[in-house]
Parts: structure tokens; C-alpha cells; sequence
């Protein structure tokens, strides 16, 4: 098979292209700009680009699939002349289905901890050498790349996002995946700029479940609201699976599992990782994986990339990062490092980043988002919002959107630095949240002199 890549250099899109390239595929590939750490690992693979740019000489009629990913815009030249010459044209959740529709499919779905759901059901399934195809959007530590195809492999797993597919595909990418199992871990409105009302966010999740396969299984969170509102119209042909949060305990900050085969220590904590942890069991059970396991594999699971991630830690203090930016993760991730470490001072500091969170109108939804923080820090950049061709913030609005005493608001990230350095850290752990990085600040340095100073 030969496929060509339009704008290759995506997260998923060069994961996908090495993927494939694994799979003895001859793969080529265009864009106009590509970062690390895709620049590299396209590279390490001969696949990077000679040149930035489009070229649509290099679109031919003897290639098998056009990939288009989000980054390419309508009047790209090679999506054109691609369109002129009828050749097929997939966005990649859709080359996903193709490559993957004879296997047992299972897609984790929701506006939170798909990521980390995803990834502990991988580490179960390797630890237990059990094959499997998949894509994971964060990189897993045990695993080179986010995307695994192979003739062999009987399951797939993926990670179910529900944003759009490509420039020319408007459908969520969960759509196109059809599961066999699916899991729902929760609704909170999310991606504004795509979905304008919550109604209008939470009817993707409805088509989901109709998207399932005939005699399927939908594994969903029991304590959501909203998903409690759309499984009262039960299809009859799927099996519907309920679960919770994991019975656990904490003890000199570390969480343990309790169950009625003994307790099982844990490297990751937080009530809403027990829940993905719950969620994640149940696919596993559906996949025949017996409880012990299930339980001995999960132990030594530490975690996805940016998801509660460690960046330095001494006996005083310990510096988190987290992918948290919508405000469901946000409250999540807070509450999980303050119910960890109940005896510590909790500095959460945040980015404003993402076009929902950067929009006016959904500022509000922030609403005591940080409550459980003693301090609170939140920054944003007023150039990212006029990029993003919003509406203009003021401190004010965002300091009475989330609603919290103890709340700072930046606007300059060197300033933010600074006061933050300037704290005492003795006997405290901060998180630092974001999608971004708060505007060029090392976080790993940062982190170090996090430590230093306590």
C-alpha cells in the first residue's frame, strides 16, 4: 500500500504514519512546519519532509490513501489536486476503522480520562503479553509510539476523541471508530469553538452509543449525570455495564486498593483515577482477563504523560504537572493531590490555553474550580486570545469567574514566575496545569527550583 500524509507532522498524524510505515506500507508525507518531538521521530524513521511546503506534484494516481490531517486547510494544494484526481481521501480516525475493522474494537469516549482509562487498559494488556493494536493520545511509558497497527493483533484500543475529523469531515473522531466495547467515563462541556451549546455537545455522545455494534457492550460511570440522562432510551441489542469508583484507602500518602483478594498498593492516586481504574477493569474483564490479572498488572501502572506527572519531589514538597484545563479536570486534579496529601499546602496554578477556556461566555463554568487550592494561580496570555481571534479578557472577569478568595490572575508568565519562586514551599506541592506551558516557562527547571527553595 502506498499513502501520503497531507500536514504529517500532527501528534497523531505522525504516530499513525510510523504505524504504518512498521507495517511495510510506503508512506510519504507534506506539511509547512513540523515540531519536536515529531521532527525527530519522523526523522529517525526517513520520513520527514526534505521540505516544508505543499506539493501537489507529489499527489499521483498510483497512491492508495490520502491521510488529511486538522492542520490542512480547504485550498490546500495537495488536498485539491487529490480531490481532481478521485484519489480516496481518509482523515485518520477514518484510515483507523479501515485498518482495524475485523478486530474486536473497544473505545474509550468522554470529556475526561479517556487518556488515562486508555493507557491502563495497554499497560494490562502488555504487562499480560496479550497483543493488541491501539491509539492513545499522550505517549506511555513502555510504549515508542501512540499508534500500533498489525495484521496479527485481534483487539484494538483506542482513545475516542470526540473533536472533529478533518477539514473535509466534520463528524467527531468517535464516530468512525463503531465499537464492539465502548466506554462513556463522563460529559462536561467541552471544545466551544465546535460544539456552540452543551445540547449540542451532548448529542455527539448519544450518536456514539448508536454507533456501537450489534450484541456490544457500553461500560459507562454510574455517578454522571448526563449520561444517566441518555442511556434511559436503551438500545435493546447491547449490554450496558455500570461501575464506579474503585474501593481504596490512603495511608502515609500512598493509595491502595481494597478488594476481596487482598489490597493492592498503587503509583497513582486521586478519586477520578480510581474511577478510570474502575472503568478500565471492566473492558479488561470483557477482554477475558481474569481479576488477579488484572490487579497484579495495574500495581506498576504510573501513569500518562502530563497526567499527574511528577516533575521534581524532595520530603518537602512535590511538583505535579497535569494536562488539567477544562474545568471538570481542573477540580479533579486539585482534589485528588489535596485528598493525597491532606496535610500539605496546595499551590494549583493553571493556564487559560485552550478557545474554550479563552471564551468569554465560558468563563463561568470555571466557578470554584480551585476551590480546594490554598493558593490559586491563574494565567493567561492576551496575545493567544487575540490569535484566537477572541473577544478580549480582563483579570477581573476571570478572577470572579472561578469564584475563589485565595485566587491571583497573571497576565505575564515571567511575573507569575517570579511571585511563585518567591513562596515558601516547605511542607507544600504545587500543580501546574495546562495544555500549553504557560507561554515558553521551562516546567522542568521551574519544578527543580520548586525543590531547591523547600
Amino acid at each position: 500500500m502506498k499513502v501520503h500524509f497531507i500536514a504529517i507532522g500532527g501528534s497523531a498524524m505522525h504516530n499513525l504514519a510510523i504505524a504504518l510505515h512498521k507495517k511495510e506500507f510506503t508512506v510519504t508525507g507534506s506539511d509547512d512546519e513540523i515540531f519536536e518531538p515529531s521532527k525527530s521521530r519522523l526523522a529517525n524513521y526517513k520520513l520527514l519532509p526534505e521540505n516544508w511546503g505543499w506539493y501537489p506534484e507529489k499527489i499521483t494516481t498510483d497512491i492508495d490513501a490520502i491521510i488529511l490531517g486538522m492542520h490542512a486547510r480547504l485550498d490546500n494544494p495537495e488536498l485539491i489536486k487529490a480531490q481532481n484526481l478521485g484519489v480516496k481521501i481518509f482523515s485518520y480516525p477514518e484510515y483507523i476503522y479501515e485498518q482495524t475493522k475485523d478486530k474486536i474494537r473497544v473505545v474509550i469516549g468522554g470529556s475526561h480520562g479517556k487518556t488515562t482509562t486508555t493507557s491502563m487498559i495497554m499497560h494490562v494488556l502488555k504487562e499480560n503479553n496479550i497483543d493488541f493494536d491501539y491509539m492513545v493520545g499522550a505517549q506511555i511509558e513502555g510504549f515508542e509510539t501512540m499508534v500500533k497497527l498489525t495484521k496479527e493483533a485481534r483487539i484494538a484500543i483506542f482513545e475516542g476523541d470526540e473533536y472533529l475529523s478533518s477539514p473535509i469531515d466534520r463528524r467527531p473522531k468517535f464516530h468512525l471508530y463503531h465499537p464492539n466495547i465502548a466506554l462513556l467515563t463522563g460529559i462536561a462541556w467541552d471544545h466551544i469553538n465546535v460544539f456552540p451549546t452543551f445540547e449540542n455537545y451532548v448529542s455527539q455522545f448519544e450518536s456514539f452509543i448508536d454507533l456501537i455494534q450489534a450484541n456490544g457492550n457500553l461500560i459507562y460511570f454510574e455517578e454522571d449525570e448526563e449520561i444517566q440522562k441518555i442511556i434511559q432510551k436503551r438500545r435493546t441489542d447491547i449490554q450496558y455495564i455500570a461501575y464506579g469508583t474503585h474501593p481504596f484507602f490512603i495511608k502515609e500518602n500512598k493509595t491502595s486498593l481494597k478488594t476481596k483478594n487482598g489490597d493492592y498498593p498503587l503509583a497513582i492516586f486521586g478519586k477520578h483515577n480510581l474511577q478510570n481504574l474502575m472503568g478500565a477493569y471492566h473492558i479488561c474483564k470483557q477482554l477475558k482477563l481474569s481479576d488477579n490479572q488484572f490487579y497484579t498488572a495495574i500495581q506498576s501502572f504510573s501513569g500518562a504523560a502530563k497526567r499527574l506527572q511528577i516533575l521534581a519531589k524532595n520530603e518537602n514538597c512535590v511538583v505535579f504537572q497535569d494536562f488539567a484545563h477544562s474545568p471538570s479536570k481542573l477540580k479533579a486534579t486539585t482534589e485528588a493531590v489535596k485528598r493525597q496529601y491532606p496535610n500539605r499546602r496546595l499551590i494549583a496554578c493553571m493556564e487559560l490555553h485552550t478557545f474554550s477556556s479563552l471564551k468569554k461566555e465560558f468563563l463561568p463554568q470555571y466557578k470554584h474550580s480551585m476551590s480546594l487550592a490554598d493558593e490559586a494561580i491563574v494565567y493567561f496570555n492576551p496575545k493567544t486570545i487575540e490569535h484566537k481571534k477572541l473577544e478580549p479578557i480582563t483579570t477581573e472577569q476571570v478572577t470572579e469567574a472561578f469564584g475563589t478568595v485565595n485566587l491571583k490572575v497573571y497576565i505575564d508568565s515571567e511575573k507569575m514566575k517570579q511571585d511563585l519562586l518567591s513562596m515558601e514551599f516547605k511542607n507544600a506541592n504545587v500543580l501546574l496545569m495546562s495544555s500549553g506551558n504557560f507561554s515558553g516557562v521551562n516546567l522542568l527547571q521551574l519544578a527543580e527550583n520548586i525543590t531547591i527553595k523547600s
